[in-house]
C-alpha cells in the first residue's frame, strides 16, 4: 500500500474561504501554498489594512469568509480594525506574528496566535480548529429559536 507524505495528518480545508493579510511577500506566499495545498480557497493575499478591510466587505457579500488569518503590522498600519471587524462579523481568526505583548493581542484576549517564524502544518492545522469550532456555532445560528 502507497501511502502520500502527511496523509491524514493535515485538516480538511475543502470548501472554506480563507482571508489571508500580510505584508511580507515570502510569508504570504507560504501561507497562501499551505492553505490552497489543504483545501481551502484562499481570499487575498492582501498586504494593508485598507485592502483588508476592502476584501472583508467584499467577500462578505460574496460566500463569506470562513476564518483569516492576520499579521498585526500590515505596512505601517496596525491590523486592529480589520480584527474588530472580524470579531463583529463573527469570523474566527489568528494572529501570525513575530511580536511578543503587542497591544493588539491584549485587546483581543483569546484570539489564538501562531508566532513567526512558524511551521506550516502549524498554520494548516490552526486554521482547521477555527473553523471545525465555528462550524458547530454557525450551525446553530442557522437553526433559529427553539
Amino acid at each position: 500500500m502507497t501511502q502520500t507524505p502527511n496523509s491524514g495528518c493535515k485538516p480538511d480545508l475543502d470548501g472554506t474561504r480563507i482571508l489571508v493579510a500580510e505584508d511580507e511577500a515570502v510569508i504570504a506566499m507560504m501561507v497562501e501554498d499551505s492553505l490552497i495545498g489543504a483545501g481551502a480557497l484562499v481570499l487575498g493575499p492582501v498586504i494593508s489594512v485598507q485592502d483588508a478591510l476592502q476584501m472583508v466587505k467584499v467577500a462578505m457579500a460574496d460566500g463569506g469568509i470562513t476564518a483569516a488569518v492576520l499579521d498585526i503590522q500590515l505596512g505601517d498600519a496596525k491590523a486592529i480594525g480589520v480584527a474588530d471587524v472580524l470579531r463583529e462579523r463573527g469570523v474566527p481568526f489568528l494572529f501570525a506574528t513575530g511580536y511578543d505583548g503587542h497591544p493588539v493581542l491584549d485587546s483581543h484576549r483569546g484570539v489564538p496566535v501562531l508566532c513567526k517564524p512558524y511551521n506550516p502544518e502549524d498554520l494548516v492545522r490552526m486554521i482547521g480548529e477555527l473553523c471545525h469550532a465555528r462550524a458547530p456555532a454557525a450551525l446553530a445560528g442557522l437553526a433559529g429559536p427553539g
